[in-house]
């Protein structure tokens, strides 16, 4: 029969619990405190580089790209504020913010042609055409980060993924699994009928009906019915080329 420990034994144990949690504390401090030295090393080399590096992250799109992943490793947002070291640094700050203003004015404008859904390379392609004087370049990720800083506005501003293909939402209205399944289905032709989505799509004729109203009803969709064989198509501008002739000057 086994002997049960005694009160010595239990408070050996307990006493040695303890030893080993405060172990494990001091493991952890240690841990903590060498990370918050390591962070600062890497923030102050950061800024090393920023400083040796400032012409190339303003004029060079691929390297300012580089640069915002090395920011964020360590916990920097240069774009977090207008103010302070990074935005006296690089003028980051400003840079975005007017990116973010072209891009408003570009949704605004081809808005009447897309409802407010916009292909972001078409987006991109557009904002280069009107920032063509300047010196600065500027890339998709410019374009994903300017946006990222519009959800402020809360007015619908969001990039959402239908398909391949990264669209720009502009206004407040959500696109359910619906509306995305037949935006994705247009991205071939441009185009769907009703009676192609009722076949790919495996719908019943008023179920593709109701969700392609409520898409032309929201803008969308636009309606052409000049075609011999009667029936309608309802084009997505957001996925085909209908609005790239659209460009905002203003």
């Amino acid at each position: 029969m086994r002997r049960r420990p005694g009160i010595a034994g239990l408070q050996g144990a307990a006493a040695a619990r303890d030893q080993f949690r405060l172990l494990g504390e001091n493991v952890a401090k240690i841990r903590t405190d060498l990370m918050k030295e390591q962070l600062a090393t890497f923030r102050s080399q950061l800024e090393d580089f920023a400083l040796k590096h400032k012409n190339d992250i303003r004029k060079n799109p691929a390297f300012r790209s580089q640069f915002h992943e090395m920011c964020a490793k360590v916990g920097v947002d240069p774009l977090a504020s207008n103010k302070g070291f990074w935005a006296e640094l690089l003028g980051i700050g400003d840079f975005y913010y007017e990116l973010g203003v072209q891009i408003v004015e570009i949704c605004l404008g081809t808005r009447p042609h897309n409802g407010g859904l916009i292909n972001l390379q078409e987006l991109c392609t557009l904002l280069r055409h009107k920032r063509k004087t300047s010196r600065e370049a500027v890339s998709e990720d410019d374009c994903l980060r300017a946006i990222s800083k519009l959800k402020v506005l809360g007015s619908g501003f969001e990039v959402i993924s239908v398909g391949k293909k990264k669209l720009v939402r502009s206004v407040p209205t959500e696109l359910n699994k619906d509306h995305n399944e037949i935006i994705e289905l247009a991205q071939g032709q441009g185009y769907v009928t009703v009676d192609e989505v009722e076949r790919r799509l495996s719908w019943t004729s008023g179920r593709a009906i109701d969700t392609l109203e409520t898409l032309l009803d929201e803008g969308f969709a636009m309606i052409d019915d000049g075609h011999r064989d009667g029936k309608r198509r309802y084009w997505f501008p957001c996925v085909s080329s209908i609005s790239s002739t659209v460009v905002t000057d203003a």
